[in-house]
């Protein structure tokens, strides 16, 4: 009787959470728990969030369920979230995520004040700032943080903002195990806007510049939205290659909105296509987040310089903003910089909703938009460029 006992005990998860490093696993069950958190109770990214946070809570009970090895470190057998994550190792999810996001951005308010596509450039910064950091660290401290050239790049794309850009990027450059450190790292900033971008945009403006109010947008024609598309593909796809996959899907999910002509093309993208692939990606990279291979002083450093490109490329958007203030004569709120980088739309509505903070007559957002979705493009860019570089 005691036997069976004992043995239906040992076959249970708890006693494996007190066996060698089997207390990273719980650790991991408790971060999980955070996700959810700021999820449900936060609503900070839910989408995102509470898929990611499900396949980390499930990996970290029953490894199993991702993957199994063998004595000398092969993959065995995969499980379920094993199978689900063959869609990242592929390629596949962050390209159809890239086209439902085409289906749902208007690009009209960067069609309108093309100037804006700088400032989404310029957020870019801290991306290759980042990566360069990443390999001075690999210069000082080779034992500690031993990053190569292709983790760097990886670790570098966080500071773009860009969940689906990072994980490609870091699937096709970075260490399998540090894949999960960086889309973690991408997905919870991305989450974090409204709480990292407030303190950030009131230190580098004055009050006056946050109450700079802009002139109404131009109207933009069908014929504009329908070329913009094609003629961003083109011209990208010519000059960096290696930034196909991501332009391509992001305008050809844009072209199916903007045509007019599809429009169940457009419902299913945007809608069924969208959240199904987030729902496989966010399990994916949740089954990754294994507390053994997960809990390194690797991993915390990418959070760490994750949150420093975050920061540098906030500042820089709004550095470009004030150049472009000071250039326009006071007509250009300097606020919409910190928009640059690629978080839409929340990017975009914390500018606005700061600008209203100023001035409640003060209306941003579509202005913001501008040089959000042009961050998009950029950080799509800028993967292209490192894949180029180093892949």
């Amino acid at each position: 009787m005691w036997d069976l006992i004992l043995e239906f005990l040992n076959s249970t998860g708890i006693v494996n959470f007190f066996k060698g490093d089997g207390w990273m696993n719980l650790i991991m069950i408790g971060v999980g728990a955070f996700f959810l958190f700021l999820a449900i109770k936060k609503k900070y990214e839910p989408y995102l969030l509470i898929p990611i946070a499900v396949g980390m809570i499930l990996v970290n009970i029953f490894p199993a369920i991702y993957m199994t090895y063998d004595a000398a470190g092969n993959v065995a057998e995969r499980g379920l979230l094993g199978y689900l994550h063959l869609g990242v190792e592929c390629e596949l999810y962050p390209c159809l995520i890239f086209i439902g996001i085409g289906a749902t951005t208007d690009f009209g308010p960067l069609i309108a004040n093309k100037k804006t596509m700088i400032l989404g450039a310029a957020a870019q910064i801290g991306i290759f700032a980042a990566f360069l950091g990443a390999i001075a660290l690999a210069g000082i401290w080779p034992d500690v943080f031993n990053f190569t050239v292709g983790d760097a790049a990886g670790i570098g794309i966080i500071g773009g903002a860009d969940g689906p850009t990072a994980i490609l990027v870091s699937n096709k450059l970075a260490r399998p195990e540090l894949t999960a450190g960086i889309a973690l790292a991408a997905y919870s900033y991305m989450a974090l806007v409204p709480v990292i971008f407030p303190p950030i945009i009131k230190l580098c403006t004055t009050k006056k510049e946050r109450s700079i109010k802009m002139e109404t947008l131009k109207e933009v024609s069908k014929s504009e939205k329908i070329l913009f598309p094609i003629i961003v593909t083109l011209v990208c796809c010519i000059l960096v290659p290696s930034c196909t996959p991501l332009i391509g899907c992001l305008m050809f999910g844009n072209l199916i909105k903007e045509s007019g002509v599809v429009p169940n093309l457009v419902h299913t993208a945007s809608n069924a296509l969208l959240y199904i692939c987030t729902i496989l990606l966010g399990l994916s990279v949740g089954a990754t987040a294994i507390g053994t291979t997960f809990l390194q002083p690797k991993t915390i450093m990418i959070f760490v310089l994750g949150i420093l490109a975050f920061i540098i490329a906030a500042i820089c958007g709004l550095m470009g903003g004030k150049l472009m203030c000071l250039v326009t004569k006071g007509k250009v709120n300097p606020m919409i910089g910190a928009a640059g980088v690629s978080a839409v739309p929340m990017a975009a509505r914390v500018v606005h909703k700061i600008g209203q903070e100023e001035d409640p007559d003060n209306y941003l957002l579509m202005h913001a938009m501008g040089p959000n979705v042009a961050g998009v493009i950029g950080s799509a860019i800028a993967a292209g460029i490192l894949l180029s570089m180093i892949g």
